[in-house]
């Protein structure tokens, strides 16, 4: 298993502060022995129409200096334009799936694998069903574009912020539905513990096509800051050969965080745990 860090708590998505250009986040992230980064596609790092195809050429050859792979690719909804794969306007759905095919060219410009592929979520006067159907047509075309270069889309369950894809059922079931084969699923730990669930049982329903992890402890905190069972959540993935990135989303829902504790902190926990569970 591999370990990576989302840029979220360094950059100014949802909250505006802190906020690192990310250059000076990849050297903090290779210095502290990170083996990946996720990249948030917000300002100031990797809103696709901010980043020039001169920029890209000097992010992945900073990358490379730094020894930092790209792990995932995270888009950012909400806000402004919305960004909602499932909104009821069919403009907003097109340019959902435009901006996500963005996203995905910037991946594969940074040699990364995989671009989390978030639902959405129903507006009020949408039923499910078809709120269900407009994310599933989205996720298609997306991941047709995505297949041609090289890139795979994980399904996220985000009960903790919308109420589409809410289990692992429902990842599940979307990504089956597809039809895609570059179209797998991922789970975050904090959505898990959000809904009262066992982390590590979405390891087990998922383990088929289980490509990607966020690790959260309750509140965003680091993995063991909380009371969140990690230990179960590594040993089933150790049983299931994962080689994937366990990947940090730590810390970015307030100003308050101090981003280089969180960094330090969940990667020296994980090295830990990682080293005493692998011990025959």
């Amino acid at each position: 298993m591999k370990l990576s860090f989302n840029t979220w708590v360094y950059s100014c998505f949802p909250s505006w502060l802190p906020s690192y250009p990310l250059e000076e986040v990849i050297n903090r992230l290779s210095a502290m022995g990170y083996d990946g980064i996720e990249i948030g596609c917000a300002s100031p790092h990797a809103w696709p129409d901010h980043v020039s195809a001169e920029r890209r050429k000097e992010i992945l050859r900073f990358l490379k200096k730094a020894d930092l792979s790209v792990a995932a690719m995270l888009p950012a909804p909400g806000g402004g334009p919305g960004n909602n794969p499932s909104a009821p306007s069919v403009e907003e759905r097109r340019f959902t799936v435009n901006h996500y095919k963005e996203v995905i060219r910037l991946a594969h410009d940074w040699e990364c694998p995989t671009v989390i592929w978030i639902a959405g979520w129903a507006v009020f006067g949408t039923s499910q069903q078809d709120a269900w159907n407009y994310s599933l047509e989205g996720l298609q075309e997306c991941a047709t574009y995505a297949g041609q270069l090289g890139v795979n889309l994980v399904v996220e369950p985000t009960p903790a912020d919308s109420n589409l894809i809410e289990t692992a059922d429902d990842a599940l079931m979307l990504a089956e539905a597809s039809g895609q084969s570059n179209v797998k699923v991922m789970f975050d730990t904090y959505h898990a513990l959000y809904r009262n669930e066992v982390p590590s049982d979405y390891v087990y329903k998922m383990r088929d096509k289980l490509h990607h992890v966020h690790i959260s402890d309750h509140d965003r905190l680091p993995p063991g800051q909380g009371s969140g069972n990690f230990d179960a959540v590594l040993k089933a993935l150790m049983e299931f050969d994962y080689k994937g990135y366990l990947s940090m989303e730590v810390g970015f829902h307030t100003r308050q965080a101090d981003p280089d504790w969180y960094a330090a902190t969940s990667l020296s926990y994980l090295k830990s745990k990682l080293s005493e569970i692998s011990r025959p």
